[in-house]
């Protein structure tokens, strides 16, 4: 009897990187529950000029009238203010959707400026070491021994009030966080194989460093940046709180808070209590989101 051959058995398709990280992420409901929020208040943000009934820059539609009417209350035009109406008689529900797209954008655009900036540092440090690494590294130990806020408040003190100015500030006062965090990732990775192997290819130290050694060191950067999204937002809307941040023809959240501050005592408490509510729901949408991520990207930190 002579032997037969088995057939060699197909190898077991590997799964994709990316399909694992969407399936870890999409275990936990919290976290589905933060991505489904996020995307509402973003949709709601781009849609806004659509979605509501009033242009809350533009004067004509205002009437001094109509500042102050609780919600529910219908102006001398018509319009039914759903969500009440503030001292300057602009509708909430519009205000609030507006300084949500400029909430959200100078979290996203600082958030962006500061990781770009930091991982560069980081990566310099690492890779170059030497003097270079410590003259970054003194820089980042003393840019972070300051609080955050105190930063903020002396640039703008500075610089003066403004959308770019906020965020200018805000990037100031992070971008440090990410060159810490890329120097740790980038000197785990700096001896590896791959790292080696590219180094006596000849690939210029640009290349490496973009091509190589960041891709291995973004999941850290990725998480911490979604984290810095919801801080810079506080963070805009506390400056904007103290009168350091977006000017009062673009309010965002934080402003329109501070906007109703004056009249809460009074009883009018939807002026304020209504973007703070918002606010507070999109910092608990990015964190929720963070925090699984964090989970997936380093299961060493999983809980």
């Amino acid at each position: 009897m002579t032997d037969t051959a088995l057939p060699a058995a197909a190898p077991a398709p590997t799964e994709s990187p990316l399909r694992r990280i969407i399936a870890e992420f999409a275990e936990s409901r919290l976290a589905l529950l933060g991505v489904a929020m996020l995307v509402l208040f973003v949709g709601a943000a781009l849609l806004a000029p659509l979605l509501v009934p009033q242009d809350p820059y533009d004067l004509a539609t205002l009437d001094i009238l109509d500042a102050r009417l609780p919600p529910g209350e219908v102006s001398g035009t018509g319009l039914v203010f759903m969500l009440g109406s503030d001292g300057q008689g602009r509708d909430m529900l519009s205000a609030m959707l507006y300084g949500l797209r400029i909430s959200l954008f100078v979290g996203v655009t600082a958030v962006a400026l500061a990781l770009a900036i930091g991982a560069s540092a980081g990566l310099l440090a690492a890779y170059i070491g030497g003097r270079t690494e410590s003259i970054i590294m003194r820089t980042v130990d003393i840019q972070l021994s300051f609080p955050a806020i105190l930063v903020a408040l002396i640039l703008l003190a500075l610089l003066g009030n403004g959308v770019d100015k906020v965020i200018i500030a805000l990037v100031a006062v992070q971008w440090a966080y990410f060159a810490r965090a890329a120097r740790g990732a980038a000197l785990v990775e700096r001896n590896k194989e791959y790292v080696e192997a590219a180094r006596c290819l000849g690939i210029s130290r640009a290349r490496l460093l973009l091509r190589h050694l960041l891709p291995n060191c973004l999941p850290p950067l990725i998480v911490i940046a979604t984290v810095d999204i919801a801080r810079s937002i506080t963070l805009e809307a506390t400056l904007s709180f103290l009168g350091l941040g977006v000017p009062v023809t673009e309010p965002s959240l934080g402003m329109l808070i501070a906007n109703g501050f004056d009249y809460l005592l009074s009883g009018v408490y939807w002026i304020s209590v209504f973007p703070g509510v918002l606010l507070t729901l999109v910092i608990i949408a990015i964190n929720l989101v963070g925090d699984q991520l964090r989970d997936v990207l380093n299961p060493r930190l999983k809980r």
